[in-house]
């Protein structure tokens, strides 16, 4: 099968891509999709491609489900995976007083969100404390809840599962318990958790989850999706923009909102990368993401072994389980120099800095990480390359 995934994925032929926690190399039929679909767009008009390919639009929904254990109706189509974030955060009528509860390692645009709501409308926002080894504390978690409880209001507790600039992965399944026990909602960012992560979001007992196309699941850059609950949609939830898409004007001085999650939609499309985001996710049911994440999983591992063995390297993942993205540091301050020295030998990896997680940075001591991120169309031999050009780097 390696053989087949390298074949049908050109950029391996020459380069090393190690940044698929940025954007994976697109494997050869969702780049078909995407050209397909702009050719069609530019023979008949995109109104019209968008009527002729709607039941393939309609499958996709499908398969975006089947990826998250769920139902087509639950499945919203969005930007990217902030964008999904933003809309179910949009959700919630925030007043003065009002309690997120999120963790110390959650992305940096979604802590950013959390501060600008505080700014605007008066809410608090509660950091759970983390585990020895790293990653939210479930037991602390119930107790910021209800802490928060007992004084304030607890709106939402919302929480990346695996952050940005670390191979953690976070207990989002015993996070979404503590929730349901205590009838909080529950938002998770799945940016880099969907592709690499079997994912049933029954157990993850979460009310949104928000992801993208462009990572481990190797579609398209601009595209994504989102889970919007059961649970969520018979509350009446709704984004605080919602559109013609997400709701229907049946009155002069009155709106509907449609029954599923495409109340989380907009009207306009980039139907192009629409059918992109599809054709990865049937892509990513043959390989199988379980088949993924062993092979991922275990490259990652043999990365980290071999960069710990390095003088003057020092690998920063915590937690008791991590995943297929990898950082380090190089003494001396040299970190940021390691990624153009990579990229000069077709390595892509990229750099991370500490406006990218300010608590995790702050509680490694760093300022600056490479991360190297391999996937399941990787090889041993691309892995241990990179451990040597690490270790001719650092020994310079």
């Amino acid at each position: 099968m390696l053989t087949r995934w390298r074949a049908e994925t050109p950029g391996t032929a020459h380069r090393i891509h190690l940044n698929n926690a940025g954007a994976s190399l697109m494997p050869a039929p969702v780049h078909t999709a995407i050209v397909d679909h702009l050719r069609l767009e530019s023979e008949i008009g995109g109104y019209e491609a968008a009527e002729v390919c709607a039941e393939a639009i309609a499958t996709g929904y499908e398969d975006l489900a089947a990826l998250l254990g769920t139902r087509p109706r639950n499945i919203a189509v969005v930007a990217n995976a902030t964008a999904g974030f933003v809309q179910a955060l949009s959700s919630f009528d925030f007043a003065p007083g009002d309690v997120i509860v999120t963790s110390r390692c959650d992305y940096t645009s979604n802590q950013i969100q959390y501060l600008a709501l505080r700014d605007r409308l008066g809410i608090e926002i509660v950091h759970a404390p983390d585990l020895p080894e790293g990653g939210i504390d479930p037991d602390g978690l119930r107790a910021a809840i209800v802490a928060a409880q007992g004084r304030a209001r607890c709106r939402l507790v919302a929480l990346s599962w695996i952050p940005t600039n670390s191979g953690l992965v976070q207990d989002v399944e015993a996070a979404g318990a503590v929730c349901e026990s205590l009838g909080i909602p529950f938002l998770v960012d799945a940016c880099q958790a969907v592709g690499q992560v079997p994912i049933s979001v029954s157990r993850v007992r979460c009310d949104f989850l928000s992801t993208t196309a462009r990572k481990f699941l190797r579609g398209p850059r601009g595209i994504g999706f989102m889970y919007v609950s059961d649970r969520a949609l018979a509350r009446g939830d709704y984004p605080l923009f919602v559109d013609m898409r997400g709701a229907r004007w049946i009155a002069e001085s009155t709106f509907e909102l449609t029954e599923t999650a495409s109340r989380y939609e907009d009207w306009e499309f980039p139907y192009a990368l629409v059918m992109g985001q599809a054709a990865a996710a049937r892509y990513a049911l043959e390989v199988g993401v379980e088949t993924a994440q062993a092979r991922s999983w275990a490259l990652a591992a043999r990365l980290r072994h071999g960069l710990e063995t390095i003088p003057g390297v020092r690998v920063l993942d915590r937690g008791a389980v991590r995943c297929a993205i990898v950082t380090m540091a190089v003494e001396g301050g040299r970190t940021r120099g390691l990624v153009p020295f990579l990229t000069a030998r077709q390595i892509n990896t990229s750099l991370s800095v500490s406006d990218y997680g300010r608590y995790d940075f702050g509680d490694k001591a760093v300022d600056e990480a490479v991360r190297l991120s391999p996937h399941y169309y990787n090889t041993e031999a691309e892995v241990d390359a990179a451990i040597a050009t690490v270790a001719e780097f650092a020994g310079q």
